[in-house]
């Protein structure tokens, strides 16, 4: 019998090494995969960011779709509970979801900030808003449709934007703030073939390097307001509202400050997470909290009462931020009657109703609001209107889903899928 020699068993030792590893690798795959299912139905995975959410055609099956966007709205719905409106995000990808469902696809829908995700089933179209189109572009079939929904501008451009506004704060105010919605570059847009936003020319500009086919979408307003016919303009056409998320510089709320510090005569009412940047408030606790024309409320639920009345009491919404794809919280304040007065790189449009500043100095803006403080009240009530109108008309989400729809058939029909 030959004799076995020290190396042979080495060998069959790492060998038996390598199978037990790979079959534990299997295991630990299996394992993830079964945690984004159970998050589907408990969401209780904060890492996942709510796992996968799984919606089922009726009938036949003409393939498979993945939405990367936010499906919170859809984890809410799924446990009868009411669906956020903080922000238009979750009712947008049920929308996105709902479509193809409607088109005869089965969806699968996760978080965009879900990078645990590993896809085990081909899909045929894919929708992402961040970096899973770049991460997922090796697990997917060489005919998978790829589409990027750009709810940004492009990140190159608006960390540059964001910086530049953090260097002017800094050099009027000796101070440093740390950014608020710097994103690190990905190569969507790149792995992307068409994209789609609901931006105006600005954001489409932004991707214009590219080269690549960009599609127009509406936005979406959730809670729309019956117009509030018993407004008095006359006392309005001295009261401005800033209301934005998070990013108090890159918004532009440092600008709107100093410029209503100098405009003791009009009021400014602020609705937004202002507390949740403590050194912003260090710098501008004087503006915010200690000058007779400021009043800083922090942040609403926009389905209140209490924002109901900020709205109608307020002539115009000031919002000049430095990168948007469309604003949706100018958008949200239109549906009230209360007129846009944005900068161009806000990415609304505001045609014969709204203000666009030429620039977002502080000189522009206290212009600006002298100027609406002497429009008279019949004209500043017909902007008023014409702004309620072109929200209701434009950007409900039934807007958006039709033409959701309209430019998903179009792209499947180019590919043979329809």
């Amino acid at each position: 019998m030959a004799t076995r020699r020290v190396g042979d068993s080495r060998r069959l030792a790492e060998g038996d090494l390598l199978k037990r590893l790979w079959r534990y690798l299997q295991r630990y795959q299996l394992y993830l995969w079964g945690r984004e299912v159970i998050g589907a139905v408990c969401g209780v995975w904060p890492k996942f960011k709510g796992g996968v959410v799984s919606l089922h055609a009726a009938g036949s099956s003409r393939g498979r779709v993945l939405i990367s966007y936010d499906n919170q709205g859809l984890l809410c719905k799924l446990r009868g509970l009411p669906i956020p409106t903080s922000h238009p995000q979750f009712l947008k990808t049920m929308l996105m979801a709902q479509t193809f469902v409607d088109l005869g696809y089965d969806v699968d829908v996760i978080h965009c900030e879900n990078q645990k995700f590993i896809p085990w089933k081909p899909y045929d179209i894919i929708v992402d808003t961040r970096v899973n189109l770049q991460r997922l572009q090796p697990y997917l079939p060489s005919t998978c449709i790829k589409i990027l929904h750009c709810d940004t501008a492009q990140i190159v451009y608006q960390n540059y934007a964001e910086m530049g506004r953090i260097l002017a704060f800094q050099q009027r105010n000796g101070r440093t703030v740390p950014p608020n919605r710097l994103e690190s570059p990905h190569l969507g847009v790149e792995y992307a073939d068409y994209l789609t936003t609901c931006g105006n020319d600005f954001t489409l500009k932004t991707y214009g390097y590219a080269d690549k086919p960009m599609f127009r979408l509406p936005m979406v307003v959730q809670q729309m307001w019956p117009w509030p016919e018993q407004k008095n303009f006359d006392v309005a056409r001295h009261r401005f509202l800033w209301f934005g998320s998070r990013g108090m510089v890159h918004k532009g709320l440092d600008l709107v400050l100093e410029a209503f510090m100098k405009l003791p005569d009009c009021q400014l009412t602020i609705v937004g997470p202002v507390q949740d940047e403590p050194e912003f408030v260090d710098v501008y606790r004087k503006a915010l909290f200690h000058t007779p024309n400021i009043r800083c409320v922090g942040w609403l639920d926009k389905s209140s009462e209490e924002f109901r009345m900020v709205l109608e009491q307020s002539i115009a919404h000031i919002f000049p931020s430095c990168s948007e794809a469309g604003a949706a919280v100018v958008l949200e304040t239109m549906a009230a009657g209360v007129i846009p007065v944005v900068s161009y790189e806000s990415s609304i449009d505001v045609e014969d109703f709204g203000f666009l500043l030429e620039d977002s100095s502080i000189e522009t803006i206290i212009r600006q609001v002298r100027e609406i403080t002497g429009r008279s009240a019949a004209e500043l009530r017909r902007r008023a209107k014409r702004a309620w109108e072109a929200a209701h008309n434009n950007h409900t989400p039934e807007k958006f889903e039709r033409s959701y729809r309209e430019t998903m058939e179009m792209l499947l029909a180019k590919h043979g899928k329809r």
